[in-house]
């Protein structure tokens, strides 16, 4: 595998571009028409990377109202994130709500009082490691934008790095960091578990030739603009002359020029001073009236808004502003990537005075289902009497060869664990929870845990793992912790466990 060191030594240094650029660029524009990202999130960890902005996990008009009018510390939102849990869904009804968000976020902008309309422009959030409804979610909120407001969009911006969780682009190409042994390495995402992935695998790494074979043919890698390091940093100091932020963003800015008809746009990202120089081209670029959407991964959005890096929430920021229940913890477990089990294995052998329940998937798929999560509800709540909880699902990942039945059974588990979390919560409630896996932590919030209004108040640990604050429903009060499948070291679902509990 190559080093990253030899792979960057080919390009530019990173210009160096403070938060407050980015933000008071944003700033001046908004003066002319105020703005918001509108994040359809395909699972909830989009979050992590981002604080103190609304999350929904409805997406009614009145929603909308809510978010948008919802101001925090005393500003309205630069962003606000919708939980569509669409990478659980078949392709049709990821379509469907994707649709349903885009028109329903419109409506609801086109109401605010005269002088106060809001613009919308559309992120599409998904995996940093490629897996979700691709180019379908982009083509879809374009269509009905299109069809809603008239606006055609130029440019379809892909950016799926997260330099926190080890995922970088560079020359093009999506890597993963080796970790361990391989520290150093870069390993071409398709060459990783998630390509393999039953419902959304890939077999490329190059971003352009991904785009080719995910859209079978219909946008070749030679019709998308490659954004590499050498445009994103195109302000770098050379040759006696000093960085320049404005550089860049012009060099981006040119480079779009030439999109038309949601041309794809793949971006090079490795360091926060490259989501930075992207965000500023960005800007530059709708100036000139360049229309476009996002497809990215996490931190995109922290560095297209300007915010600052949030520092690690520690356990006493989690409670703040709630006296925490003297229950157990639920530490809630569905994700079957490496990681997750070895975080989990982490987790058990460290966290000796809690209580594990196994939830067995094969009897979740047969004849006597309810009487067995009946059980299980009754086992939860028995032990977080006397401290935290484990609930995991059994490691062993039963699928099928089909893609549609694969989804099947993951929703059957998901619901399940759902059942057991929102039953508990009725009966016995936590004193957190933590939900580990994208699909789990999704249902987990909005059905298990009755959320639909929700503010992300930042990062459990450095750029991942968001805490919410759930601002209505039964969990109001309760720290709710998101924690994706695939992000963190062996060691750090039992950090993260260690901050709220108060018997680890």
């Amino acid at each position: 595998m190559p080093l990253e060191a030899d792979v960057l030594a080919a390009f530019p240094a990173e210009v160096r571009i403070p938060a407050r650029l980015v933000s008071d660029s944003v700033a001046a524009s908004d003066e002319a028409s105020p703005r918001i990202l509108v994040v359809l999130d395909d699972d909830p960890t989009g979050t992590q990377s981002v604080a103190n902005l609304p999350v929904l996990t409805r997406w009614e008009e009145a929603d909308f109202r809510w978010a948008f009018g919802h101001s925090i510390d005393g500003v309205r939102p630069r962003a606000v994130y919708v939980l569509t849990n669409s990478r659980s869904l078949d392709p049709s009804e990821a379509a469907a709500r994707n649709e349903e968000v885009v028109r329903n976020a419109l409506l609801a902008a086109a109401a605010e009082p005269a002088g106060a309309k809001l613009h919308l422009s559309f992120v599409s959030r998904s995996d940093s490691t490629l897996r979700g409804h691709f180019p379908l979610e982009p083509d879809v909120i374009a269509a009905t934008v299109a069809a809603v407001s008239g606006e055609a969009t130029d440019g379809v911006v892909i950016v799926p790095a997260f330099p926190d969780a080890g995922r970088v682009t560079i020359g093009g190409v999506h890597y993963m960091r080796g970790t361990g042994d391989a520290a150093g390495e870069l390993i071409p995402v398709a060459e990783t578990e998630f390509a393999k992935d039953a419902s959304f695998g890939f077999t490329s790494s190059d971003l352009a030739q991904y785009v080719e074979e995910k859209s079978e043919g219909r946008y070749p890698a030679g019709s998308v603009i490659v954004l590499d390091l050498n445009v994103i940093r195109a302000g770098a100091a050379a040759n006696g002359t000093p960085e320049d932020p404005q550089r860049s963003a012009l060099a981006i800015a040119d480079a779009l020029d030439a999109a038309s008809e949601s041309t794809p746009i793949v971006a090079d990202i490795v360091t926060e001073n490259d989501f930075r120089a992207l965000a500023l081209g960005l800007e530059e670029a709708e100036r000139r009236g360049k229309k476009l959407l996002y497809r990215v991964g996490p931190p995109f959005v922290r560095g297209r808004i300007g915010q600052e890096v949030h520092a690690e929430l520690s356990g006493e920021e989690a409670y703040a502003g709630h006296t925490p229940s003297e229950a157990g913890g639920l530490i809630v477990v569905g994700s079957h990537v490496g990681v997750t089990t070895r975080q989990l294995n982490a987790l058990t052998a460290q966290h000796r005075a809690a209580r594990i329940v196994e939830i067995d998937v094969e009897k979740l798929l047969g004849a006597d289902a309810e009487t067995y999560l009946g059980q299980t509800v009754d086992d939860v709540v028995a032990a977080l009497r006397g401290g935290d909880v484990i609930v995991h699902t059994s490691r062993l990942l039963i699928k099928a060869d089909d893609a549609a039945e694969s989804l099947r059974i993951a929703r059957t588990v998901s619901a399940a664990v759902v059942a057991v979390v929102n039953r508990t919560l009725k009966r016995f409630p936590p004193r957190f929870v933590i939900a580990k896996g994208g699909i789990t932590s999704s249902d987990v919030a909005a059905h298990g845990l009755e959320i639909r209004h929700a503010i992300v108040r930042g990062p459990m640990l450095p750029g991942i793992v968001s805490l919410w604050e759930p601002v209505d429903g039964p969990a109001q009060g309760i720290p709710y912790i998101v924690f994706a499948g695939n992000v963190g070291d062996d060691e750090s679902l039992a950090q993260v466990t260690r901050k709220l509990s108060n018997t680890f």
